[in-house]
């Protein structure tokens, strides 16, 4: 494996949108040739004019109207061109460097995808809401009973996957029920998924936080239906 490509969701992040691309530049992720791909969901705060900075160097694309992160990464994947996928939001509440921990088990083919878990040997500031953190908890046990697997954060964005098996998915959730649907299209590919714990510096909703409990509505919603689909 060569080269890897990060695709970076972005929605009205412009207090942290470079300092996230400068952290994702300084990791050197296990020393594969980086290839970073940005998609503006339409934000209305001048992140998209801080990603015109970087269009020279990076594959930036953009939506007319406001999609979703599902959307967002479905729209990326037509641009990427790495052995490995990773996804990468635009705000602080994960470390790039993180990956460093993912990427061996691809790389040495121990796994086809590989999450990295907020809940095993947490070492963020553990600033979880505590609706989110039981949300959490609920869906992922939700997970392990309807398909029969071990995950203990179904819900993680750090999630790093050989191409050929997110490519194999068709996406069709537009917003962060995209988390529930991927887990569920990967585990009937019979794909082998490991976890590795990873830090986790979590928001407020008064920082940026934009998750809700609707968004858990609509995650366990996925979750029955993507189990059941044929």
């Amino acid at each position: 494996m060569k080269k890897i490509s990060i695709i970076i969701p972005v929605y009205n992040e412009k207090d942290t949108l470079r300092e996230i691309i400068t952290k994702v530049e300084q990791t050197s992720f296990c020393g594969l040739e980086k290839e970073l791909i940005f998609v503006d969901d339409f934000s209305t705060d001048g992140s998209d004019e801080i990603l015109k900075d970087y269009e020279a160097k990076y594959k930036v694309c953009k939506h007319e109207i406001n999609l979703g992160k599902g959307a967002a990464i479905r729209t990326a994947l037509k641009e990427v061109t790495g052995d490995i996928v990773v996804i990468q939001d635009a705000d602080l509440e994960y470390d790039p460097a993180d990956y460093e921990k993912l990427l061996p088990l691809l790389i040495e083919n121990k796994a086809d995808v590989v999450y990295g878990s907020r809940f095993l040997q947490n070492q963020g500031n553990g600033s979880f809401m505590l609706t989110h953190y039981l949300g959490n908890k609920a869906l992922t046990l939700i997970t392990n009973l309807l398909f029969n697997v071990t995950l203990t954060d179904m819900e993680t964005c750090y999630k790093a996957f050989k191409t050929e098996f997110i490519k194999n998915v068709n996406i069709v959730s537009n917003r962060f029920d995209f988390e529930p649907e991927i887990t569920a299209k990967i585990v009937k590919q019979g794909a082998r998924i490991k976890e590795v714990p990873i830090s986790y510096y979590g928001r407020q909703h008064a920082e940026g936080k934009k998750i809700t409990w609707k968004d858990g509505i609509h995650a366990l919603k996925a979750l029955v239906k993507f189990r059941f689909e044929k």
